[in-house]
C-alpha cells in the first residue's frame, strides 16, 4: 500500500466540520464493518455478545477525535485492514476485561493470565511436532529444560514476526478459524493464500529453531 493513508481514513481525520466529519466516519464503516464483526464474532459467544463487542469497538474508534485511528502509521508491510483488525480485536479484550474483570478465554479454574499468553505458543509448537518433548517434559526434568529453552526461543520469533503475520497465526491457531475465513477478514485472495503463508510462516520459525540448536523429536 505504500505511504499513503486510506482515501477513507484520509477523509475522516482531515474532515473540516462535524457534518463532513460524521460522514466521512459513517462512510469508513460501511467500508470495514464486515472485518470488525468478523472479528467480534471471532472470540466467540452468540449473537449479542459479538454486537455488543462491535458496539463497543465503534465507541472506543470514535473517542478522543477518532484517536486511535489517528495513530496508524502507513507501513508498506502491513495493510490498513490488517492493522484495524489488530485494534479491534484488542478492543474486544479491553471489553471484557471492562465487564468481567478478567481476560478472555481465561476459564472458572484457570485466572492465570500466562496461559492465555502461551496459547499461541503451545498451539505453533504443536504444528512444528514438538508437542511430544513438551509431553516428555512433565516427568523428565532434563527435558523440562529444553522445553523451556524451545519456548523461549518461539516466544521471541514469535515476538519478531511482522504484525500482520502474528494475526493470521492466531487467528488460525488460537482463534481455530478456517482459511476461508481468514483470507476474508486479512483480504488475501483465496485460502490457498493463506495456506502458503501458514506454511513459510511455519517453516521459517522451525529455520529459528534449528539455528538455535531445537530439534523435535524423531522417531
Amino acid at each position: 500500500m505504500g505511504g499513503s493513508l486510506p482515501v477513507e481514513l484520509q477523509r475522516l481525520l482531515a474532515a473540516p466540520d462535524d457534518p463532513s466529519r460524521a460522514a466521512a466516519w459513517e462512510r469508513l464503516i460501511a467500508d470495514h464493518s464486515h472485518l470488525l464483526i468478523r472479528v467480534a464474532r471471532s472470540l466467540g459467544g452468540g449473537h449479542d455478545e459479538a454486537m455488543d463487542r462491535y458496539a463497543f469497538m465503534l465507541d472506543r474508534l470514535r473517542q478522543g477525535d477518532c484517536r486511535r485511528l489517528r495513530a496508524y502509521v502507513p507501513d508498506s508491510n502491513a495493510k490498513f485492514t490488517t492493522w484495524l483488525a489488530v485494534v479491534a480485536r484488542r478492543l474486544c479484550l479491553d471489553q471484557h476485561r471492562e465487564r468481567y474483570g478478567r481476560p478472555l478465554a481465561a476459564g472458572p479454574a484457570s485466572a492465570d493470565t500466562a496461559r492465555t499468553r502461551r496459547q499461541l505458543e503451545d498451539l505453533v509448537s504443536a504444528e512444528l511436532d514438538l508437542d511430544q518433548l513438551a509431553d516428555a517434559a512433565a516427568t523428565d526434568p532434563a527435558t523440562g529444560a529444553q522445553a523451556q529453552e524451545v519456548r523461549d526461543v518461539l516466544r521471541r520469533a514469535l515476538a519478531a514476526l511482522e504484525p500482520g503475520d502474528r494475526l493470521l497465526l492466531k487467528l488460525r491457531f488460537e482463534d481455530d478459524l478456517p482459511a476461508r475465513e481468514i483470507a476474508d477478514l486479512v483480504h488475501l485472495p483465496t485460502p490457498f493464500q493463506v495456506y502458503r503463508r501458514l506454511k513459510a510462516l511455519l517453516a521459517g520459525l522451525r529455520r529459528v529453531l534449528e539455528q538455535a540448536g531445537i530439534e523435535g523429536p524423531r522417531g
